[in-house]
């Protein structure tokens, strides 16, 4: 397993990943996606098995102090192996950023396992 910096080369496989997971953000406009990895305070890495996409994390950042863990998911073959810790461990410097926030709602036990406070969220619809 390879974790490096995004390219527009691994395009299709986080979009695959998405579309698995039931996200249709992403997948719906592939410009749209690759212009949101690719966005000023953006970090988005990969995790690869040879050259398949295997994970990715995207992460939004002031650069300073604050980021947060905007989306990631894990191939389901390749779970369980400490493939999003290792996302996680290589993109949270990358940020420059202190701390990550994040929401999830089917991965409780996981972030649990880092060191970290836990905060009641709210995710606005306009």
């Amino acid at each position: 397993m390879t974790i490096t910096q995004y390219v527009e080369a691994h395009l299709p496989g986080i979009l695959a990943i998405c579309e698995t997971e039931g996200w249709p953000s992403l997948p719906a406009d592939p410009v749209r996606a690759h212009a949101v990895f690719t966005a000023p305070g953006v970090t988005t890495v990969v995790a690869l098995d040879g050259e398949q996409v295997i994970g990715f994390a995207y992460l939004q950042s002031d650069g300073h102090i604050q980021a947060h863990l905007s989306q990631m998911a894990v191939h389901h073959d390749y779970r369980r192996k400490g493939i999003g810790r290792a996302l996680l461990e290589y993109a949270t410097p990358l940020t420059g950023a202190q701390r990550v926030d994040l929401v999830t709602d089917t991965a409780n036990t996981f972030y649990a396992s880092f060191d970290h406070r836990t905060f009641a969220g709210f995710r606005i619809y306009p």
